[in-house]
């Protein structure tokens, strides 16, 4: 298996299994336990490892989400705690998800172990939450399911900023790529309405996904043939065993 064939192989396993502890109700209630409801948990907890920024910068790191959603749940949350601790929370959430929603049977330690070198290999430029993440080792569990799920996520978020920078690059708008991708999401994510219609830019989209392929693929070329089909391999079964 060479490195693109694996990044479109794995993509499911990186976007999709991470962001069942991220729409599960229950962060949401272990949120407003700790005085950050609503949206609060998720933006506070996943930009957290960021510090003490000014609330563009985590504009500018969701890239996605409409500024004004994320500048007030960023600044509702300063004044409840610091970021950090607002992580520690997501993060503590993640890994309970992990050990409450995978089955046993797929090698977590060896998915764990290949993603942890794809990270640290991986150029962090134009990345922000995928540096900040990666560099939060204190934030790491012990427990290979979680651990796998864990570093997982800090592919997500490494990903995620590719697929920004492809966007911007095939010249569509946040809000034009929401609509083209998933328009239901518009409104959860800030934007109001009228919303645009896709089908204009759907040819640009095409293009952002394309290039968004070949970065990942890129920073997949770490490993070799063999363990990227191994990788692709443990993504398959990791998809396999949510529960």
């Amino acid at each position: 298996m060479d490195a693109l064939e694996c990044a479109r192989s794995t993509r499911g396993a990186v976007v999709d299994v991470p962001s069942g502890f991220m729409i599960d109700p229950g962060l949401y209630q272990r949120g407003a336990e700790v005085g950050l409801p609503g949206a609060g948990i998720y933006v506070a907890g996943r930009a957290g490892v960021l510090g003490r920024v000014h609330a563009d910068v985590v504009v500018a790191a969701f890239g996605v989400f409409h500024p004004e959603m994320i500048r007030n749940a960023w600044d509702d949350s300063l004044r409840v705690m610091e970021p950090a601790e607002a992580a520690r929370h997501f993060a503590e959430y993640a890994a309970e998800w992990a050990r409450g929603h995978l089955a046993d049977g797929p090698d977590y330690g060896r998915l764990a172990d290949l993603a942890g070198r794809v990270a640290a290999a991986a150029d962090p430029a134009g990345a922000p939450l995928f540096a900040a993440w990666r560099a939060a080792a204190e934030l790491e569990p012990d427990d290979p399911k979680a651990l796998a799920l864990h570093r997982l996520n800090v592919l997500r978020e490494l990903r995620g900023a590719r697929h920004i920078g492809a966007v911007l690059a095939a010249g569509l708008t946040p809000l034009e790529a929401v609509m083209v991708k998933t328009p239901f999401m518009a409104s959860v994510f800030g934007w109001p309405e009228p919303h645009p219609d896709p089908e204009p830019v759907r040819d640009r989209w095409d293009e952002a996904e394309r290039l968004t392929e070949e970065m990942t693929a890129r920073d997949l070329a770490v490993l070799d043939a063999s363990e990227l089909a191994e990788f692709a391999d443990l993504c398959v079964q990791l998809q396999a065993a949510v529960r």
